[in-house]
């Protein structure tokens, strides 16, 4: 799962009419509550030469009543978000303006007319778009990653204006004029240390899907006496989860000593989930997290601890952070290409042992990719550490059943209808609907390009359209669902569903590998479709599943399997604690005359 700021397990505890004939408008057209007369219009052009500069995309307006930072950083999926309309361009320059008009569809107010008269700071950015040719004959027009994991508001080189404090009348109508007059900055280079290496690979599968040159890469913690020990070979203990530019849990350097001092019976009281309600001293919070981590750095790279390869998968794609490690009509092979083409390479290149000393962990969108990978790749991988997974039942995704639901949005009765909960706090209070979420992707992106979390479920499980975007699971604009789509969805990705089709073949390959942690009051309900797990390992027979579940009562988003620390805490730890648990597990497995000694030094 994945709300804008989640990077990883640890950082989600802590941090929680158009003048050109080239401009296309919203997806869907407007509902006759949002067409107004002719009144208030926002012009954006790309002055200059802009022959360098991107051109296509998807512009962007956010209109924000926060001067503390730039608008482009101020949408989210809680109260405190700020307004945005974005609208589909071709050949943006300083003729062919992108014109934002009271027709044009926005977020959470669904029209310019409805902006109440005031001042405010605006800024627009182009999330640019590129022309693929994929190997199923159809052209489509995506944003390729650019270094940032697919950002829209942190793409480098993206064509973007300055703030700019305008005063906005709806009812007195006239023109802004806004100019993209700067770009996204770039990114800092991260250098290999000692132990921190990056790898990066044209993937052949993936190159031919896209029709394209594609790579995917890794990072690398190696082992304390790699260099030392050149005849030793190491298992790899793989983490998945969204696109982060460094290891999970890991810093060489010391705490900054200048951030407060944390105290963790105080983080534990005001803020023990992500939810903390304004109450967390975040300098305090960011402290912790870089003691917690410098502490693992020391203690991984001293005596007693497991030496294993600490692989950490960057496959940001033009849907998403990541591909969600499976293969895909729409993402493409990439189940294949970090199995059969990623993993075998960092085993040669860094003196790997092979399938029966790899396991898998992460959590959130991470958690279901150490699932979905070990049950689809049963040979390939030997344990899978789970926390708090997205949905691996549709029967409950998040809090709704897509087989028998008719809406996506609302639960329906004969007088009434009542919105679905699409976040919730641990005391059980709404924080944004299923409907609102999904609203503020299509302002980000038509055709499931939003980035976001629902759009790349649904790019990644649907089969491809005939326009050659993914099909959608239910229409964006009202929510009602797709039997077709749906049932799709059960065969290919629904891994309870799997495990329960396959499992006279399947069960006996997963026997001891599958652990799954979930908090009771995880923040999007993903604790439901574990239940759902719970109750058919129970059932399962010949073999008997003896997967293990861990629960933690009251735990929000994201749960990694220790009942004795609140999240904010435990979530620090997950890395240092699941790697003893892989090498317990490889030394009971191992099979007969595998390398057991010369990685235990």
């Amino acid at each position: 799962m994945h709300i804008r700021s989640v990077q990883h397990v640890a950082a989600a505890t802590i941090l929680a009419g158009a003048a050109a004939a080239t401009t296309v408008r919203a997806q869907t057209a407007p509902t006759p509550t949002t067409v107004r007369a002719a009144g208030l219009r926002v012009i954006v052009t790309l002055p200059g030469r802009p022959a360098a500069l991107p051109r296509d995309g998807r512009l962007l307006l956010i209109v924000s009543t926060d001067s503390t930072g730039e608008p482009r950083l101020q949408m989210s999926d809680h109260d405190n978000t700020q307004q945005m309309f974005g609208i589909d361009v071709h050949g943006l320059n300083a003729s062919h303006p992108g014109v934002f008009d009271t027709r044009v569809f926005g977020y959470p107010r669904t029209s310019l007319a409805d902006i109440p008269r005031g001042d405010y700071w605006v800024q627009a950015v182009l999330h640019p778009y590129e022309t693929y040719r994929l190997s199923d004959g159809h052209t489509v027009e995506l944003p390729p990653d650019r270094g940032e994991g697919q950002q829209w508001d942190r793409a480098p080189g993206s064509p973007m204006s300055r703030p700019k404090k305008v005063h906005l009348d709806p009812r007195a109508g006239g023109e802004i004029h806004i100019a993209l007059d700067t770009v996204v900055p770039p990114l800092a280079d991260i250098p290999d240390t000692k132990y921190v290496k990056h790898i990066r690979l044209q993937s052949e599968r993936l190159t031919k899907f896209w029709g394209r040159p594609t790579f995917i890469s890794a990072i690398l913690v190696l082992p304390e006496g790699f260099d030392t020990h050149p005849d030793a070979h190491y298992p790899l203990a793989i983490y998945q989860g969204h696109f982060q530019r460094n290891p999970p849990d890991w810093r060489e350097e010391p705490a900054d000593q200048s951030l407060p001092a944390p105290d963790t019976v105080k983080i534990a009281h005001d803020c023990p989930n992500s939810s903390d309600r304004g109450k967390c001293d975040r300098g305090a919070l960011t402290r912790l997290s870089q003691q917690v981590s410098y502490d693992y750095y020391k203690r991984w790279t001293g005596p007693n601890y497991p030496r294993v390869i600490l692989v950490t998968i960057q496959h940001a794609n033009p849907y998403y952070d990541d591909s969600y490690a499976v293969n895909s009509e729409n993402v493409g092979p990439y189940g294949d290409a970090i199995t059969y083409e990623l993993i075998p390479a960092i085993e040669q290149r860094f003196r790997g042992i092979g399938p029966w000393a790899r396991a898998l962990y992460g959590g959130s969108t991470g958690g279901w990719e150490a699932l979905g990978v070990q049950v689809l790749y049963p040979d390939q991988y030997n344990g899978t550490y789970a926390a708090c997974p997205d949905p691996i039942d549709f029967r409950q995704y998040t809090n709704f059943d897509i087989y028998t639901a008719h809406s996506a949005y609302y639960t329906e009765g004969p007088w009434r209808r009542t919105p679905r909960a699409g976040e919730r706090d641990d005391n059980g209070d709404m924080l944004s609907t299923v409907e609102q979420q999904n609203l503020r992707e299509l302002v980000e992106g038509t055709h499931s390009r939003s980035g976001g979390q629902w759009d790349i479920w649904e790019a990644v499980f649907s089969p491809v359209g005939p326009d050659g975007y993914p099909r959608r699971i239910y229409d964006k604009r009202t929510g009602a669902i797709d039997p077709t789509t749906a049932a799709y969805w059960r065969d290919h990705y629904d891994l309870v569903h799997i495990m329960q089709r396959d499992w006279p073949t399947l069960g006996p390959k997963l026997q001891g590998k599958i652990h799954i942690d979930a908090g009771m009051s995880d923040s999007w309900f993903l604790n439901d479709a574990v239940y759902l797990a719970d109750d058919f390992f129970k059932s399962t027979t010949n073999p008997h599943s003896d997967a293990e579940i861990v629960y933690g009562p009251r735990h929000e988003h994201c749960f990694t399997g220790d009942p004795d620390h609140v999240n904010t805490i435990s979530g620090l730890t997950f890395t240092q604690r699941t790697i003893p648990q892989m090498v317990a597990h490889w030394l009971a497995t191992a099979p007969s005359g595998a390398d057991t000694t010369s990685w235990r030094y």
